[in-house]
């Protein structure tokens, strides 16, 4: 509905799509992709078991200020948008509490810097390079590291009935400065955290 604020789509859409959905058919399962709000937090919490949540590392660490600061900041500009202080504290609460409801998704818009920076730029931050470091940061900063584990490689496996998967990485704490641009075809790629130093990094 073009006719609904962007910041209360996500609310208004569990409540007038998702949850008539699931009263009408009790058995599906259903994942709510990249949930941006404390409204979709508490509709999962509250939900049935058949229902879970996936949650960016990008919603994890920014609020709609971060669109904002110092200007219009076109390569933060995602949807589902970014919220409030608020909601994000939400997202972060959710995702570091060991519920097994709420499990990774990686974000990967590789849009190119002529189209993000541009009168009608896309929609989408490209995290997909370093998007573990980036949960390992949020899950830090909340000081529940050891759970990110659960959250990263095994909720999403339990919910799906699959096994967990049998290798295992190693990240360390590390400073590494992301690269400002990335090469994207025969264009130019804008990273999350391009020209930024990130606290984890991939080491196997």
């Amino acid at each position: 509905d073009k006719e609904s604020d962007v910041f209360d789509r996500e609310r208004l859409f569990i409540e007038r799509v998702l949850g008539p959905l699931l009263e009408q058919f009790p058995g599906l399962r259903v994942v709510l992709e990249h949930v941006t709000t404390s409204q979709a937090v508490e509709f999962v919490l509250a939900g049935p078991d058949t229902l879970a949540a996936t949650l960016t590392s990008h919603h994890l660490l920014l609020s709609r200020n971060a669109l904002f600061n110092g200007g219009l900041r076109p390569h933060y500009y995602c949807l589902p948008v970014l919220k409030r202080e608020e909601h994000r504290e939400a997202l972060v609460a959710a995702a570091t509490s060991g519920n097994p409801k709420f499990f990774l998704v990686t974000d990967s818009a590789p849009h190119p810097r002529s189209v993000k920076e541009s009168a009608c730029g896309c929609a989408g931050i490209y995290t997909a390079h370093t998007a573990i470091e980036l949960y390992a940061e949020g899950f830090e900063a909340a000081g529940q590291l050891p759970r990110l584990e659960g959250f990263a490689s095994l909720n999403g496996a339990r919910f799906y009935n699959l096994p967990a998967n049998a290798t295992h990485i190693t990240l360390e704490k590390q400073s590494w400065r992301v690269p400002a641009v990335l090469r994207y075809a025969d264009q130019e790629l804008v990273p999350y955290g391009g020209g930024e130093n990130l606290p984890w990094k991939l080491v196997s």
